[in-house]
């Protein structure tokens, strides 16, 4: 291969890298005030952060855009949720991309983000549909009818209703079959349009690297940790709570159930590389295998990652990392918020610090509730 051609393979690459690597740029979405809405097409051009074809998809279907918005926010803050004591935390920048140059680069933080991204959108257009806020869509329609005793029924000890802790309880005399009645959630619509919006780039002609599988591979992971987890919610109708007549509904899990899951996820990523693999007749196909060919092959729920992460421990603008230095820690763990990891070994500093809370707090009639201010001093430890 000629000096010439060889570059402009490179440059190409380097190209069709970036392309894939700032797919998540429409997470920007989420830094636009919640108090104004998308409803002009002219807003469509404006927004940053999306490229042409997601622009066009705005300008189609405007109502969806806020749900769109509402994904992106729930997303980001289920990612600083369950990052919160770990090295990198998600934090998040002012620019493009939002959570800076770590999710440019194909490691597992990458995967975690486009997986929740994905989810976070499926779920919030999802509610929409659910709660009537769309014309597009609304209840899923297709689950209805009676559910007679051993078919498509529940358990026993599964009738039951849903208290606003989402703990189950157990309601005397309920029987088995059911009646398919009530909302359930429309996920087959929420599913489809984050497909269409979020894989958008990655699915645009050309583009097959091994990152835009990466990406589109933890797409359907994080829209997958939602369709696995769907269960059945009851509400059990009749004398005294005897549960003469039950009504049941499909339902999304909460979405701090998804993000626990995708963490789990995160956890025991697999790492892959790109293999040519041979299908029926003399085509074939780029697919992403472990890398690793002792490890079994990973699942369309698991998430996969192609290069190994930094440690986080020092600032360094060109990777986009910013380190540990100022990071609360805590003293007396041994896990990774423990101050000797978190902290990389550099040691921490100790600072005593005055906390007022409100304490002894007495409900007076009729009707408020009066406290007291308590002052006590705490030890902070923030890595050096």
């Amino acid at each position: 291969m000629s000096p010439c051609r060889y570059l402009l393979r490179s440059l190409l690459l380097l190209i069709l890298a970036a392309f894939s690597a700032n797919a998540s740029n429409w997470l920007y979405l989420a830094k636009l005030s919640s108090v104004g809405s998308i409803s002009e097409e002219e807003t469509c051009e404006k927004l940053k952060g999306l490229i042409q074809r997601q622009v066009q998809m705005c300008k189609r279907n405007l109502e969806v855009m806020d749900s769109v918005r509402r994904g992106a926010q729930l997303a980001i803050e289920e990612c600083q949720f369950q990052f919160r004591n770990r090295r990198w935390n998600c934090s998040t920048l002012d620019g493009l991309p939002v959570f800076g140059k770590v999710v440019t680069q194909g490691t597992r933080e990458a995967a975690f983000v486009y997986a929740i991204s994905s989810a976070g959108v499926a779920f919030a257009v999802t509610r929409a549909c659910s709660s009537g806020e769309l014309d597009k869509c609304g209840c899923d329609r297709t689950v209805h009818g009676v559910s007679p005793q051993g078919k498509e029924s529940l358990p026993r000890a599964s009738c039951h209703r849903q208290d606003a802790s989402d703990e189950p309880t157990q309601t005397p005399g309920c029987f088995l079959g059911f009646q398919w009645s009530g909302c359930s959630d429309n996920i087959a619509y929420g599913v489809a349009f984050s497909q269409s919006f979020v894989d958008v780039r990655e699915r645009s002609k050309g583009a097959s690297s091994s990152r835009a599988l990466m990406n589109l591979h933890n797409n359907e992971a994080g829209r997958k940790a939602i369709l696995s987890h769907m269960r059945v919610e009851c509400k059990c109708h009749g004398v005294s709570g005897s549960c003469e007549v039950k009504t049941c509904w499909k339902a999304m899990p909460p979405f701090r159930k998804v993000g626990n899951v995708l963490k789990e996820k995160f956890d025991g990523a697999t790492e892959v590389e790109q293999q040519q693999q041979r299908r029926g007749g003399s085509s074939s196909a780029k697919v992403l295998v472990p890398k690793n060919s002792q490890f079994k092959p990973h699942t369309d729920e698991d998430l996969v990652y192609l290069d190994s992460s930094p440690d986080f421990c020092d600032h360094d603008a060109r990777s986009g990392v910013l380190g540990t230095g100022g990071r609360h820690c805590n003293k007396t763990s041994k896990a990774i918020d423990g101050c000797e990891l978190m902290c990389c070994g550099r040691g921490f500093h100790t600072d005593e610090v005055e906390l007022v809370e409100r304490c002894s707090c007495k409900f007076h009639w009729c009707c408020f509730v009066k406290c007291k201010q308590c002052h006590r001093v705490v030890e902070m430890h923030t890595c050096r």
